[in-house]
């Protein structure tokens, strides 16, 4: 057994006895395993192993090779098992992603298995699952039966009706935990026996058979004359530059497979078979190549990176250009200069919703040398794109924030797309920041990295201020064409003159006419999905909330149904209060399902359509959207903040904002901060061609300083003001701050582990280094069936954070503190 502190091997040792074995389990820790001696000399670092781990057989990545157990193991062979299988002739993993896994997992106190696992495509990881089977001994005994209505009887019976059937089925048959118990009964009974077996990955290459004419000497001495529907063949695949997939042939030929069979007898004709590549652009249309004149502001930017490049030493940039200003050009012609010299580059966007549109326009550029990663693909696309990559055939790379672990090698420029947003964090084990992970890449590889944004993070903004980042500004839009003019609209006073009824104030609805009349575009955002916020009982004023969650459910009105956005629990819309019985419903607040409704009422000559997760669910439904309302095709777009990111629609000229007050209103600490992010960046999509911009935000706040900067667009004075309170209340930059979440069904059960962990931290703390904060209920105490308890631990000196956080996790472990329900978040964005 091994921590992360161990020394990591990446050169071949002569004949490992031993390996190191990361396995993706959510423990801090690696597994020694002995080596068989069949495996010995074929093993390397970075392979695949299945490995027996407690009474299951696991999938687990070589880290290290070892020829002895040195003291620093400090384990006696006796206590190790064997590794069963090497699944990889040659290393999946690199050496340098071996490196950055290791960084990733020690710095956000998550396990490296899980880290290795989520840098490899899904799908490629072997599965093992356990088959039981009856024995005779258990045939036997089943011809003594007199009751066939006890499960152990019903299970034996099942297995008797054949050879043997995967615990995974008997578990949904018969229910997990009652299958299990009575399959160790069996087994133990003698009447039935259990084994492992693995299966094979999901994803493979896809591969099908093809036909190859072959030359003409290779058979012109055979001198027999063709038939009709052989020299169909011949003159289909002269047509196809000699090479078809076989079933394309039969079709367009229109012949049948005997035929081609007898051309290959005759050495006419090679049948391979073919690989084929799964390409998730073969059917998009690419933009027009743009020869762009850079503006001067723009060469002394893009001077700046390319003389970073020349170097060939790690330097990071901040490019702050407000939206429109032209930072995209930069990325395509500092990525030109890092492949001029040998390098490999990868690129960062936030969002899926933003990938077709750089990914089209690099592969307008580079062609074949772009590949593509993010979840939205299939596992065949995903795998087959990261082969590519693994093999060097495509040098640049484009995804969301897993793209961070592509197998590059020889890196030399990363760019981070609008590098301020949350969506770089992955909010599930294994907890990593893929912006700030990019950067360590960048680092270990001395690389270029450039963190680009119109509303840098206050931390990365704050580097800039300290030297940690040099600092590049792009001040004005391309053609000096002005920002968008934004104003606040005071929704008390249209309270007050409209009533209470009133989602749009008059100012949008005319903005709104006024835009459409002259055939221009309009955009609509409300950070909430569905059709109300929430069901409200008028009689007793009790809300309908999720069973498994401390949140009120969501009305969808196109399904019917209340949906909880956290678990996806859903449920019938009652007809009457489920408390009181009362039959006075009233459907609380507006989500963009209910924004869109009434848009189409009082627009109905207008073509609308919404944009969020609701209703862009299908695979490659959000792209189609998008692509025709950049066509024209569409008049208004209604959204949630998907809409805000990094488009680029020339016929926008209105932006209207229904509501910015809940995000202002939540509990965390950088709630001001996203407002204004979301607002200048939302306001950025107007007015980006020859026509002027115009934004309308509603809001019951106008006075508050984040509406009244990003009214003006000026992160200058909003930094000014937040990064003030930030060093007031320690939170930060100023400090490292950590969020631990304690987890479980059972409230006394969570309770009494995060007492436990509260006292080891004390304990720990005993400089007073840190200040630690709760345990106390999270701001959303109930999440899928499990409550929550969070711990804040903060301090001004990182170094003294972890020394305290990893003596307090094992003086906990120590203490029978359950470490499974436990979460730690280093840097966390969201503290809900």
């Amino acid at each position: 057994m091994q921590n992360h502190a161990a020394k990591t091997f990446f050169q071949d040792n002569p004949m490992p006895k031993y390996v190191e074995v990361a396995l993706p389990i959510p423990l801090r820790q690696t597994f020694t395993y002995i080596l068989p001696v069949g495996l010995q000399d074929s093993i390397k670092t970075g392979a695949r192993l299945l490995v027996p781990f407690g009474k299951r057989q696991i999938t687990g990545y070589a880290v290290a090779l070892h020829e002895d157990l040195s003291l620093e193991l400090e384990i006696e062979e006796s206590a190790l098992k064997e590794a069963i299988e090497l699944l990889d002739a040659e290393p999946l993993l690199t050496e340098e992603i071996i490196k950055l896994t290791q960084w990733t997992a020690d710095y956000y106190a998550s396990s490296w298995g899980e880290v290795l696992k989520a840098s490899l495509p899904a799908g490629i990881n072997a599965s093992v699952e356990q088959v039981v089977s009856i024995t005779a001994r258990g045939r036997d005994e089943l011809i003594k039966v007199s009751s066939a209505k006890i499960v152990k009887v019903q299970i034996l019976f099942y297995l008797s009706e054949s050879n043997e059937i995967s615990a995974r089925e008997l578990g949904k048959k018969f229910g997990v935990s009652k299958a299990q118990r009575v399959i160790r009964e069996l087994v133990s009974e003698g009447w039935a026996s259990v084994f492992h077996r693995t299966l094979t990955t999901q994803v493979k290459p896809k591969r099908r058979k093809a036909v190859r004419l072959l030359p003409p000497e290779l058979h012109q001495s055979n001198n027999k004359p063709l038939t009709e529907a052989q020299q169909k063949i011949i003159d289909t695949l002269l047509q196809e530059n000699g090479e078809i997939i076989f079933t394309d042939l039969i079709e367009k030929a229109d012949v049948g497979a005997s035929s081609i069979n007898t051309l290959a007898k005759r050495g006419v004709v090679e049948i391979f078979v073919q690989e084929i590549r799964r390409d998730p652009l073969e059917n998009a249309k690419l933009p027009d190549l743009q020869n762009f004149v850079l503006t001067d502001e723009q060469e002394k930017v893009l001077s700046e990176i390319q003389n970073a490049l020349q170097k060939e030493k790690y330097k990071a940039f901040l490019l702050h250009g407000v939206t429109g200003s032209g930072k995209t050009e930069i990325y395509i012609r500092a990525i030109k200069t890092a492949l001029k010299k040998g390098k490999t580059a990868l690129m960062l966007v936030p969002e899926i919703a933003l990938t077709p549109v750089f990914s089209r326009r690099l592969r307008a550029v580079f062609g074949d040398e772009v590949a593509i990663l993010h979840s939205n693909l299939s596992t065949g696309e995903r795998f087959d794109e990261w082969r590519r990559l693994r093999n060097g055939a495509a040098r640049i790379v484009i995804g969301t924030r897993s793209a961070v672990f592509a197998p590059l090698e020889n890196i030399g420029l990363i760019i981070i797309d609008e590098e301020h947003d949350g969506s770089y964090r992955q909010h599930e084990m294994p907890f990593y920041n893929g912006r700030d992970v990019a950067v360590v890449r960048a680092n270990f590889a001395n690389a270029v990295v450039v963190l680009g944004s119109a509303t840098p993070a206050l931390e990365t903004f704050h580097n800039s201020h300290i030297g940690k980042y040099e600092y590049l500004n792009l001040p004005n839009r391309i053609g000096n064409r002005p920002l968008a003019h934004a104003e606040l609209v005071d929704m008390r006073e249209v309270f007050s003159t409209e009533g209470k009824n009133a989602v749009f104030s008059p100012q949008l609805i005319e903005a709104i006419k006024e835009t459409h009349s002259k055939r221009e575009q309009s955009i609509i955002l409300l950070n909430r999905r569905g059709f109300s916020s929430f069901v409200l009982c008028r009689t007793c004023g009790e809300t309908i909330r999720c069973n498994n969650c401390d949140i009120t459910l969501t009305f969808h009105k196109r399904d019917g149904k209340l949906v909880c956005h956290y678990c996806n629990h859903k449920e019938k819309t009652p007809t009457k209060c489920l408390f009181c019985e009362s039959k006075f419903l009233f459907f609380v607040g507006e989500g963009t399902e209910q924004i869109e409704d009434i848009l189409r009422r009082k627009f109905s000559n207008l073509r609308i359509a919404r944009v969020d997760r609701d209703s862009t669910s299908r695979k490659n439904e959000l792209e189609e959207t998008l692509s025709a309302f950049s066509e024209g095709r569409i008049d208004m777009l209604v959204g949630t903040q998907m809409l805000a990111k990094g488009h680029d629609f020339p016929n926008v000229t209105l932006v209207g904002v229904v509501s910015v007050d809940a995000g202002l209103a939540m509990p965390d600490f950088r709630s001001a901060e996203r407002t204004f992010q979301l607002l200048t960046q939302v306001a950025g999509r107007a007015g980006r061609g020859s026509l002027q911009g115009r934004v309308l935000i509603q809001t019951y706040h106008p006075e508050h300083y984040a509406l009244q900067h990003s009214r003006t667009q000026n992160y200058d004075d909003f930094y000014e003001v937040e990064i003030n309170f930030r060093k007031k209340l320690n939170y930060p930059p100023f400090v490292a701050l950590a969020s631990i979440l304690i987890k479980h069904e059972n409230y006394n059960f969570a309770f009494d582990n995060a007492a436990i962990l509260r006292e080891c931290l004390q304990k720990a703390n005993s400089e007073k280094n840190c200040i630690i904060l709760g345990p106390a209920p999270a701001p959303l105490s109930r999440l899928k069936g499990e409550h929550r308890l969070q711990i804040l631990v903060k301090a001004r000196n990182r170094a003294k954070l972890r020394e305290t956080l990893d003596f307090a996790l094992v003086e906990a472990q120590e203490k029978f503190c359950d470490l499974r329900i436990v979460n730690v978040e280093i840097d966390p964005v969201n503290l809900m």
